[in-house]
């Protein structure tokens, strides 16, 4: 009997074994995870889970049980210490697990600040996993002073929920503006905007130089001179693949695990999904960290252990919620020329273009736009940009 085991029981490693399970796969699965608890959502972690708006086992992608109810042996809080891969085994501390299939889904891990700038202090969270939030939780009162360090996704994401709580917030982005890397100017300055109104103190163009106290946090010193009194700090600098097991078996990186384009390896009996893991896509490689990359990818892998023989084709689309805002990003922006903004009320969209080919949508408060958009990007079409910019015209036209 074929034995399928999984590294990794975050989102990408639950999705493949369900996949393997509703597409008849009858052979052992094993899921193992390094957390203690089931696969769970991390998007509601910093949001409703931290504010207490949604409980533990409502986090879980399903209920325990049902993985061993689907025949899949399901082996939480062990850690994966090596791979052999002459013996096809899995090492976990002084136990060793036979597998004929591998799957790697690592996910990937924050990055911290040095212990040489006060990286370590108490006081001091990264947002990743459940522990994380539970342990930064009982600092989330409101009056307390708590610094930002990053100003992508995430670190806005905890300056809102930082914020509502009625937080003294202050955020620093060493880039010249926020969402730098991710995002154009426009909805750089949209973020800018909406956080401001809400009274946190983004400072760009600033960075860290370190964070000061006896064991707690209690002040940081910024590269432009000033001091901050703070109660907490939270890191978001980014995520970097979980490549380790895989380094040290030897198998191929770059930017990730490479993998080829249906999700194997270097090694025929190994494969990766999900954020560990990069693919071909077009010239170069690829490699996205996002909640539906994780499961479309995890799911294309799983086909294809099964003898699909597909190409994982990513449909790239991703989505944060601030305050009341939902901004829902459909396409990949890079190589943009020109950006086309469409406002209509409190709906306000920006369209990514490099010279008429539409590339990525950004719509904040404005599903249309965002479905519209992602539509016409995955069929590989465009839209008049200036039909697009015109608040009358009716968006659903545009995909006639």
């Amino acid at each position: 009997m074929t034995h399928v085991v999984v590294i990794g029981a975050g989102q990408a490693g639950a999705s493949l074994v369900t996949r393997l399970r509703t597409q008849g796969f009858d052979g052992a699965i094993t899921l193992i995870g390094d957390e203690p608890v089931p696969p769970y959502q991390r998007p509601p972690l910093s949001k409703k889970y931290l504010l207490g708006e949604m409980a533990l086992e409502r986090l879980f992608l399903r209920p325990e049980s049902a993985y061993a109810e689907a025949g899949i042996d399901l082996r939480t809080g062990t850690r994966v210490t090596a791979i052999d891969r002459a013996a096809c085994e899995v090492v976990m501390g002084s136990d060793r697990l036979g597998y004929d299939t591998l799957v790697l889904a690592t996910g990937s891990r924050p990055r911290r600040l040095p212990a040489a700038i006060g990286g370590d202090l108490g006081g001091v969270h990264v947002v990743r996993t459940l522990a994380d939030v539970d342990a930064m939780a009982p600092g989330v009162v409101p009056g307390a002073r708590v610094l930002i360090v990053g100003g992508g996704y995430i670190g806005l994401e905890a300056a809102a929920v930082a914020a509502s709580r009625g937080m003294s917030v202050t955020l620093v982005e060493m880039a010249p503006r926020i969402l730098q890397r991710v995002a154009a100017p426009e909805t750089s300055d949209y973020f800018r905007a909406l956080h401001t109104r809400h009274g946190v103190d983004i400072r760009e163009g600033v960075g860290l130089e370190r964070l000061v106290g006896e064991g707690q946090v209690t002040g940081a010193r910024l590269t432009d001179g000033s001091a901050l009194e703070v109660d907490m700090v939270i890191v978001g600098v980014g995520i970097v693949p979980d490549t380790a097991l895989a380094e040290d078996a030897g198998l191929a990186i770059d930017n990730g695990i490479a993998v080829d384009a249906q999700g194997r390896t270097d090694d025929p009996a190994i494969w990766a999904a999900g954020d560990c893991a990069s693919f071909p896509y077009g010239r170069e490689r690829l490699r996205l960290e996002s909640v539906p990359n994780a499961i479309d990818m995890a799911e294309c892998v799983a086909d294809n252990i099964t003898g699909a023989g597909q190409d994982y084709v990513p449909k790239p689309w991703f989505w944060s919620d601030q305050y009341d805002v939902k901004l829902q990003i459909a396409g990949l922006g890079t190589g943009y020329d020109r950006i086309v903004t469409r406002a209509v009320g409190d709906a306000v969209s920006f369209w990514y273009y490099a010279g008429d080919r539409l590339l990525a949508v950004d719509a904040m408060n404005d599903p249309r736009a965002y479905m519209v958009g992602k539509r016409l990007i995955e069929a590989g079409r465009s839209a008049d940009p200036d039909r697009v910019a015109d608040p009358i015209t009716d968006l659903k036209a545009l995909l006639k």
